[in-house]
């Protein structure tokens, strides 16, 4: 695939397009990048032309004046919608499915529907403590400490073991780069302690699907159940034999239910 840019707000952009027919935004989560929906651009090419693009500070994508909020980020999301796509349908996984949800409360007009995989719109202290711990670790992200951090990150966010840990653990560290922008988003989800997306899930006029996965360990059923409670038209479905990284567990799975999420 072949990588473009945009200029958007105060960042450069880097993505990735797929395929022909009505558009679809895919939002990677934390310590990843547009690579993380390769598969689901290629599987799903023939039905919808996919768009993955780098969060601000991630991958290829500038920093910017990066302020640690949600809304900068939902903000930065909108604007690759306005400028580049024009009204989609938008696939968030985690720190991405949050900013979705920021997006589509916002701006209906150019979310058409929100698909959102093992996302919060709340966090508890201790997911309070794990992002400031992590922010004190990527101070130095060639250091043992991150990696060791990351890579037990992403053994706790899988179900079944994977001869190609490391291959993943590399990917990621190569989607945080020099770390700033990993901080930057993960400031943006420690605020959702302060100040919960939950309330403003009501303002969504859009249908929204949300997806979980049977072990996800980082956003249990309880995070679907909130959501769910705040979006009471919208829809639920499960990725078996996954956790939190459901992609990497799961792939088909999730192809499949993104098949299910995106024409229903």
């Amino acid at each position: 695939m072949k990588m473009n840019r945009a200029t958007l707000n105060d960042i450069d952009v880097a993505y990735t397009v797929e395929g022909s027919g009505d558009p679809v935004v895919f939002v990677h989560g934390l310590a990843e990048d547009r690579h993380t929906w390769s598969g689901q651009q290629q599987a799903l090419g023939g039905r919808y032309r996919g768009y993955a693009c780098d969060l601000r500070g991630h991958g290829l994508t500038s920093l910017g004046q990066a302020d640690g909020t949600l809304a900068q980020l939902g903000h930065d999301l909108l604007a690759f919608l306005e400028r580049v796509t024009g009204p989609a349908r938008v696939v968030g996984f985690s720190l991405g499915g949050t900013i979705a949800l920021w997006a589509a409360a916002e701006r209906p007009d150019l979310v058409r529907k929100s698909v959102v995989l093992g996302t919060s719109s709340v966090v508890g202290r201790a997911a309070v403590q794990f992002y400031q711990d992590r922010i004190a670790q990527a101070a130095d992200t060639g250091s043992a400490a991150f990696r060791d951090a990351l890579r037990a990150d992403t053994e706790a966010g899988l179900h079944r073991q994977h001869a190609s840990l490391g291959r993943i653990v590399d990917a990621r560290l190569a989607a945080v780069g020099d770390g700033r922008g990993y901080v930057n988003a993960a400031r943006a989800m420690m605020g959702l302690n302060a100040e919960p997306l939950t309330p403003r899930l009501a303002r969504i006029e859009t249908p929204v699907v949300v997806i979980g996965a049977e072990h996800d360990r980082f956003c249990p059923q309880k995070a679907a159940t909130i959501l769910l409670d705040a979006l009471p038209g919208a829809a639920f479905l499960t990725i078996p034999e996954a956790g939190h990284l459901m992609n990497v567990d799961n792939p088909d799975a999730v192809t499949q239910a993104l098949r299910q999420a995106l024409a229903g």
